[in-house]
């Protein structure tokens, strides 16, 4: 049977992207990015008062396609554009909230912490994502080569800064002195993991505060990424994302967040945070290491069954 073709937009940022891809691959679709460009006057706009005309957005879509994943604001008003535009030639999928009507999607995907509620929405806890157990497997050699056989290994992986969570000096140097207290004084070496929203001079003082015997990983490595969390005994990630969190569980290793103060208020990460805690796939990260079990989170492959029974029923033509 031939493959269907998913066209995924996003505005390109690596957690929508983790999802769309991730949900895509569990679809076992042939797939291709489109990053979101809205034209200048439109991107002041929420979606709810947004025309859903082709003028809105900058890109030309001509690519053939059965099912659009979106995910994000920007990509909100292209997929229902498209779904208007074909109907029930496409079936287009929107991942987060969409702040719109829900029926202007065949499905809505949600984390259980956002609480949305309708006849199309399917709930995942945590969010899902592009990572597999396969992939995992697959680059478990790739830092090898640089890890001490002789201790644990506790990855950090850091995020960056966004309009809930700071990163200035203080925060940044408390948690490398927990890491150093907890783990690196136990016999464990740290392998710092950056995102794409990692600052530079965040990598920068990971590497003067850090000996040599640590593994800094100074850009985004997807390879190093996946073959961190494949060989780590400990994951450290920074409170600020929740879909590099969602990811590490996929391992079943204990998680730490390490959680900083908050520029504003926002329920929806501290009923994210309750939910992995009582999942018992998280604790915060303060004075102490413990070691826990939980069964491993796999919600992407768990969405995407769900889904495919539906597309199984559609009629494409």
């Amino acid at each position: 049977m031939t493959k269907l073709k998913g066209l995924l937009l996003t505005e390109g940022m690596h957690g929508m992207i983790s999802q769309v891809e991730g949900l895509a691959k569990a679809l076992d679709l042939e797939f291709i990015h489109e990053k979101i460009e809205l034209n200048n006057f439109w991107k002041l706009f929420p979606p709810k008062i947004t025309p859903v005309q082709d003028f809105v957005f900058k890109n030309k879509i001509n690519t053939n396609f059965d099912v659009v994943i979106s995910c994000g604001r920007k990509s909100v008003i292209p997929s229902i554009y498209l779904k208007k535009k074909f109907k029930n030639k496409i079936m287009n999928i929107h991942i987060q909230e969409p702040k719109v009507a829900l029926n202007n999607f065949d499905f809505i995907v949600a984390p259980e912490h956002d609480d949305l509620k309708g006849d199309n929405v399917l709930t995942s806890k945590g969010a899902v994502h592009y990572l597999t157990n396969y992939e995992l497997d697959e680059y478990e050699n790739y830092l090898k080569p640089r890890i001490n056989t002789q201790k644990k290994i506790v990855t950090l992986i850091l995020g960056g800064p966004t309009r809930y969570y700071d990163y200035n000096n203080q925060i940044i140097n408390s948690i490398f002195s927990k890491i150093e207290k907890n783990f690196l004084k136990n016999n464990y070496q740290v392998i710092v993991v950056p995102s794409m929203r990692t600052p530079q001079h965040i990598i920068d003082k990971a590497n003067n505060y850090f000996d040599k015997d640590q593994i800094i990983i100074s850009n985004v490595d997807k390879k190093a990424y996946l073959s961190a969390l494949k060989i780590s005994d400990h994951i450290i990630v920074t409170c600020d994302s929740t879909s590099m969190i969602s990811e590490a569980a996929i391992t079943g290793k204990p998680i730490y967040v390490a959680q900083m103060p908050a520029i504003k208020d926002n329920q929806r990460f501290k009923s994210f945070f309750n939910l992995f805690e009582s999942l018992n796939i998280i604790k915060e990260l303060n004075n102490s290491v413990e070691n826990w079990t939980y069964t491993k989170l796999n919600e992407t492959n768990k969405i995407a069954n769900q889904i495919k029974e539906k597309i199984k029923q559609h009629d494409f033509s």
